[in-house]
């Protein structure tokens, strides 16, 4: 079987944040979605999962970050191509996210990224590793 990975993130809406990632072109697998947690499919391998507050702190003693203050995890994703990162930035930004920061481009790699609606940050990467500087 092969490892997989479950990014979990509290959010306060379940209905507006499903529809924010849908609008970006991600899908939620219904048999692990219900009104307390969605599971957002990335990849066949890759899935986050959309907790309500409520539902996320019975996970944890500790109290839940509030996102849009402060800064608890950065999730980056690889993308295909450069057009990759834009179009996913600017369909995050139609949808109510925001994208705090400028794009960065090394020539080899280009990064962009965006805050989805409970201020999560969200990193997209392209990166040619053949074109990557060798290491030192």
């Amino acid at each position: 079987m092969a490892r997989k990975i479950f990014v979990n993130l509290p959010i306060k809406d379940m209905e507006r944040s499903q529809a924010f990632f849908r609008a970006l072109g991600f899908s939620f697998n219904p048999q692990f979605t219900n009104e307390q947690g969605a599971c957002m499919v990335i990849s066949e391998d890759i899935f986050t999962m959309l907790l309500v507050e409520p539902f996320f702190q019975t996970f944890t003693k500790k109290p839940i970050a509030d996102a849009k203050k402060s800064t608890e995890v950065l999730v980056c994703l690889s993308c295909d191509s450069r057009d990759e990162v834009d179009a996913l930035v600017k369909k995050a930004i139609a949808a109510g996210g925001t994208a705090p920061n400028a794009p960065q481009d090394h020539g080899f790699m280009y990064a962009h990224g965006f805050e989805d609606l409970d201020g999560h940050v969200w990193e997209l990467v392209w990166m040619d590793p053949a074109a990557a500087p060798p290491q030192a």
